[in-house]
Parts: C-alpha cells; structure tokens; sequence
C-alpha cells in the first residue's frame, strides 16, 4: 500500500471569498492531478506487485541496491589490501551512503489574513554529506512529508554527482496549498521557515542551498536570501549565496528559468544522436521527423517542447491536468504558450484538437519521444505495455515505477533516466551559487577584450590577403560568416550558461554510456547512471577517510 502521505491530492482552483485569500482563477501544473487514493489516480499502479507499488522513497532506494550490488565487485577489485579487509570497507561506505543523514521537521503559528491562527509544518533533508554544500529545492504542498523529502533528497544526492555537480543532496517541503494563501501570508510562511532553518544549520552558502521546486519561484528564494541576510547572515558577505533560483535583480542569473527543459533537450540529444542506441530502438538518429508527446505543460514541459521543436521535432500532443489535445501535424510550442497565458489553459487551443478518450490514453498513441513531465509514478506496470513510443526522457522525478522499468526495457524502449536527464536545473544553480560567490556576473570581465580580439582578427586576416595579393582592386573585404557574427560580440551570461550547461550534459551521457557497455546494461540506462552516481560518492567516502567511526 502506498503510505498515505505520498498520496496526491487534487488542486482546488479558487476558494470561498471568506476565506481572506487570494481567488484567482490559475493555472495548476498536472502534477496536482492525482488525487488522494488510487480510486482517484490516473495512472492506478498494482499494489500486488511490489515494484510497482513502491513508493517514492523505496523506488530511490531499490534504484540504489541493484547499482550497488553491480557496482560492488569492481569496487572491491579496485581497493589494495586484504580481500576481506577490502570488502567490509566496500560494504560500509557503500551503506553509509544510502540512508538520509538528516531530517529536520518543524511547526510554527501564523497569523491568517482574517486574523485566524494556524499551525504550519515543514521538512528538510540533507542526504549526504560527502560534498558541501548539499544542495535541493523547498516545495509548498499539501501532500509534503517527511517520506517524500527524504526520497528527493537522496535523488538530489544521486543526481549531482551524475553530472559532476560537487553538492551533496537535501530538499525541503512546507505542508501547505500555496493556492488557498495569500501573498503576504506566503512571504510570513517563507521568512519564518527560513529562520528555522538558518537556526538549525540547515541554511547557508557553506552549508545547505536551497532552489524553487513545486509551488515556489523567484519571489520565495528573493524572500529567503533577503531574510537570511538579514538575521543570521549578516555578517556574511556571501549570505546571498545561501539560495539559487532568484530574481536577476537579486544575484539569480540568466537561462535558469529555462535550465532545466534545456538540459531535457541535450540530454534526448546524446542518445537520439547514437546509431548505437537508435539501432537498438530502430528509428534513425537525429531529430529530423521525430513526433513528440509532452505530458505536463508547466516550466519544464514548456521549455523542453520550446527546443525539441527548434530542433526538428514535431510535437503531436501535449497531455495536461485539465483536458489534453492533440494534432498529428503538430502544435507550435510559442502559440500554445501564448495561448496559456491569455486563457489560462491549454483547452480550446484552436491549432489542435480536444483529444477523444481518457486524457491519460494521449501517451498511448504512437509517437518517437514521449516527455513526462508532470507527477511521480505516471508510467506503471499496466500502461507501460500500452506505450508505444521509443525514447522516454523522464523530465519529472520518479515518473516510472521498477515494474514498469522493465516493462519499457523488455518492450526495447530506452528511458533517459531523471537523475540524468533533468540535471539541467541544479547545473545551472552551482553557476548561479558560483557566480554569488565570486561576486560577479558572467562574462563581465572578458566580454570587450573578446569582442576586440574578434574584430582584430578580421583585420588580421584582411591584412594578410592584401599584402599576398595587393590592394590593386580595392581592400579586400572580409565577411564573417553568420553564425561567427553571433559570436564575435562576445560571449554572454546566457551564452555561457547555455554552453556550460551542454557540455555538462554531453560528458555526463558519454560517462553513463561508457559504463552501459562496461556492464553490459543494454538499454538499462538508468542503473549506468546510478553506478556512474554512486561511484563518484563512494571514491568521495574513500578518499576522505573514516576518522569519527
């Protein structure tokens, strides 16, 4: 049975005008689409099987055990020492690894708008420790729980080390619908978190970073810096340090927004771009009249249907909480976006249909890229063998459960694993966690003497040519080509985000799929990118050593 606070809950749109809040019709994310039993969940798992029943946290767990147990005999081979003096060290760190070191969990009053008095309750996790600082966003829920932060914790932990971000892993959560507050009862929500954090250690540039997850923004990580900084940080010139995901305005930094359905993107790019894996799935590499069905159209939908569809592909549905629609032909990700924004949902789009069937079904129709995007646990053991797409990039946490992992692989369909493929977001938070750091944006430094050294060359080569073959007809002129005349500006904050972040995701695909052939995985992506994960962590382990055992 799952446990019932990893249960979701249907997002009520607007509340009674009594109330004192807010009563705004909005746009809720699909990922408050569950609702709160199975008897109400789209995507209903079999609680008989448990690898498909698993929760969130177990599923993070189980992922764990198979890449350990693989990865364990290298490991020991690899150590100098007596064989069994080498394979208790082995074990330990490889079990020091997996629990959650920490969970902090608090409650505080607030004073509500009509003067009423309520009791909120909050959560952080910090997993590991092996790199400081660790590293995971607060999300506002109502369904939040000790369980549930301690399972994105540890992905959190697994995640940065996929990608060679040196943070350990934490995450934090509020037991609150941000809907049913107002803006001024969110801002007292936030600031008081955040001094029950700094209090506890569980805040600081040093220490724990927290970033936006479900149900927070820019305004929320603005608020916590600004009230770090003023209380416990103030004597701490890299106090603004302490979160990532803010305001521009506010140290953020350019193409975070975006950072996370950029790195989905580069991540379908490495594999869709192998003839090894593509022949293994048999469709032709490259983008080039590949379909796509995107399930969730919040920020990271958005954006990874925004460059998939630069690239080539073509976007076929797009599968939302309120209603789904679908056109074969395809669906402009900047119309439907504008759409979004005036209409306040995708229904109605007049450039496709209304999809005809349970909404869910929309992910059942054939297609090369299906993107989940949304909540946790939408592919499951059943509807995994009704998908007939061929590539599965898990731009949400969790979305597959064990059972339907190997439903998927034995169906030859090769799922880009979430620790991996959805790194895009922390990626570009250690740039921005740099930047507040080092007390500079991006490029700043470099910018002129790149664009002059551009123009000097230009002149360089002009020289060159008229002094081999004379200035009879006139100069000679030099044209740029276009994409050099993009360039020879200089490179940008964005620009540099956006380059660091692809070659983040490009090394980090050739490491997991180095290690695919090494172990022999197939299309078993996921455990390759939990060896590559769990490996760093434990040389980490090793090589600091275990002097407080």
């Amino acid at each position: 049975m799952l446990s019932k606070c990893m249960r979701r809950f249907f997002t009520i749109r607007g509340v009674a005008r009594d109330s004192g809040v807010r009563s705004n019709r909005q746009v809720i994310p699909i990922r408050a689409m569950a609702g709160a039993s199975s008897d109400h969940n789209p995507y209903p798992v079999d609680k008989d099987d448990p690898e498909d029943a698993a929760s969130f946290f177990e599923m993070v767990e189980l992922y764990y055990d198979k890449a350990a147990a693989l990865l364990e005999p290298n490991l020991v081979k690899q150590m100098a020492g007596p064989l069994e003096d080498r394979e208790k060290r082995v074990r330990g760190i490889l079990g020091m690894i997996k629990p959650c070191n920490r969970v902090m969990a608090v409650t505080f009053p607030i004073r509500r708008d009509n003067g009423e008095f309520e009791m909120i309750e909050g959560w952080r996790a910090q997993h590991s420790d092996h790199k400081t600082p660790t590293k995971g966003g607060i999300r506002y829920a109502k369904d939040v729980c000790a369980d549930e932060v301690k399972a994105l914790a540890s992905l959190m932990t697994y995640k940065c080390a996929c990608v060679d971000v040196p943070f350990g892993g934490a995450k934090g959560g509020i037991k609150i619908n941000p809907k049913l507050y107002s803006d001024f009862e969110l801002e007292k929500i936030t600031r008081r978190f955040t001094i029950e954090l700094a209090k506890k250690g569980y805040l600081g540039p040093g220490i724990d970073v927290p970033a936006p997850d479900m149900g927070t923004g820019p305004r929320e990580m603005s608020w916590i810096a600004d009230t770090f900084q003023q209380t416990l940080g103030h004597y701490d010139m890299n106090a603004h340090a302490c979160v990532t995901g803010k305001p521009i305005s506010q140290g953020g930094i350019h193409g975070r927004i975006s950072a996370t359905g950029r790195g989905v993107y580069h991540g379908i790019e490495m594999f869709i771009n192998s003839a090894h894996y593509m022949g293994i799935v048999g469709i032709p590499p490259g983008f080039g009249n590949k379909t796509f069905i995107i399930q969730g159209f919040g920020n990271v939908g958005m954006h990874t249907m925004r460059y998939l569809h630069r690239a080539g592909a073509r976007c076929i549905g797009v599968l939302e909480w309120d209603g789904s629609i679908f056109n074969p032909k395809g669906i402009n990700p900047r119309e439907l976006e504008d759409w979004l924004i005036e209409h306040k949902t995708i229904t109605g789009f007049p450039k496709a249909e209304a999809y005809k069937g349970p909404e869910s079904s929309l992910m059942f129709e054939n297609c090369d890229i299906l993107v989940p995007a949304a909540i946790e646990k939408s592919i499951t053991k059943e509807n995994a063998k009704q998908i007939k797409a061929k590539i599965i990039a898990e731009a949400a946490n969790g979305p597959t459960t064990l059972a339907a992992d190997k439903v998927l692989r034995e169906k030859n369909i090769l799922v880009i694993p979430d620790l991996y493929v959805n790194a895009g977001g922390v990626t570009v938070s250690y740039f921005e966690w740099l930047k507040n750091l080092n007390h500079v944006s991006y490029g700043r430094l470099t910018f002129k003497y790149e664009r002059d050294s551009n123009y000097h060359l230009l002149e360089s080569v002009q020289k060159s040519l008229e002094r081999m073959f004379g200035k009879a007809g006139g100069s000679i002129p030099i044209t740029p080509s276009e994409a050099f005349e993009k360039r020879m500006g200089g490179a940008s904050e964005k620009d540099i985000v956006h380059s660091g972040l692809a070659q983040t995701m490009e090394g980090s695909a050739k490491q997991i799929m180095l290690l695919a052939m090494q172990y022999n995985l197939g299309l078993d992506i996921r455990s390759a990118a939990y060896i590559s994960s769990v490996s760093k962590i434990f040389n980490s382990y090793n090589e600091a050593g275990l002097t407080f055992t």
